[in-house]
């Protein structure tokens, strides 16, 4: 089985479930940190001629990650293409579940356990929390509906401000922001890379949570550890 994986995190769920599997992935695909294939290009942006050059019997893609476009154009070319579709946690785990199968996985991975286990056990959160989540800046765009990262939130007692808003990444200016009075501003390092100096200045007054991207938006090995960070890096801005 060969296998390309144009989503960060499959990649990384595909390289710990299945070595020697991977024969390609994106530029974006960070972990595990010693993955050693063929590079294809980014999510958006894959030469597809290359990922044709590898002769994958799979390419593993995500419906919001990857463009229609691209995976129609490998298609055409008669490459099996599995597209994934994850907008909250247990979908996250039963995507997983699907693409393991795909790639020749025959028994259920340990981290799959642990991770399913470990966001099955959270308690009720005992209060809840507002908030505001920016993914961008210039121009300043937030979580809006039915996203994997607001589940995520949700189910640790933070509820974003825009949940209910028509489009899933919606641009909303700077003032209007502040103006929601959140209880915290969740900033993430990806996909923009907010950090103490870049981000927080914009929304003075209010507290900040600078915020693993990883763990916030990646549904793979990360799951397991991503309650227990993110609750650390929430706390950490509202002591």
């Amino acid at each position: 089985m060969r296998v390309v994986s144009l989503v960060p995190s499959l990649t990384e769920a595909v390289a710990r479930s299945a070595p020697g599997t991977l024969a390609g992935a994106t530029d974006w695909c960070a972990h595990p940190p010693d993955l050693d294939v063929v590079r294809v290009g980014g999510t958006k942006n894959p030469k597809t001629d290359r990922i044709l050059s590898l002769a994958p019997d799979l390419v593993i893609a995500n419906e919001e990650e990857n463009r229609a476009p691209d995976l129609a154009a490998l298609r055409a070319a008669g490459v099996e293409v599995l597209v994934t579709e994850i907008r909250d946690v247990p979908q996250a785990f039963r995507e997983l579940a699907r693409v393991l199968d795909a790639c020749g996985v025959t028994s259920r991975p340990r981290w799959l356990d642990d991770a399913e286990q470990t966001w099955a056990a959270l308690p009720e959160p005992g209060t809840r929390l507002t908030a505001v989540v920016p993914i961008w800046r210039r121009p300043w765009m937030v979580l809006g509906r039915d996203t994997f990262a607001g589940d995520v939130l949700a189910r640790l007692g933070v509820d974003h401000v825009h949940a209910t808003h028509p489009d899933r990444y919606p641009r909303v200016p700077l003032e209007e922001l502040r103006a929601a009075a959140p209880d915290v501003v969740v900033l993430p390092d990806e996909p923009y890379r907010f950090t103490a100096d870049d981000g927080p200045e914009a929304f003075p007054g209010l507290p900040c949570a600078l915020v693993s991207g990883r763990h916030l938006t990646w549904y793979g090995p990360s799951l397991a550890e991503a309650p227990r960070v993110l609750e650390r890096a929430l706390r950490a801005a509202r002591p």
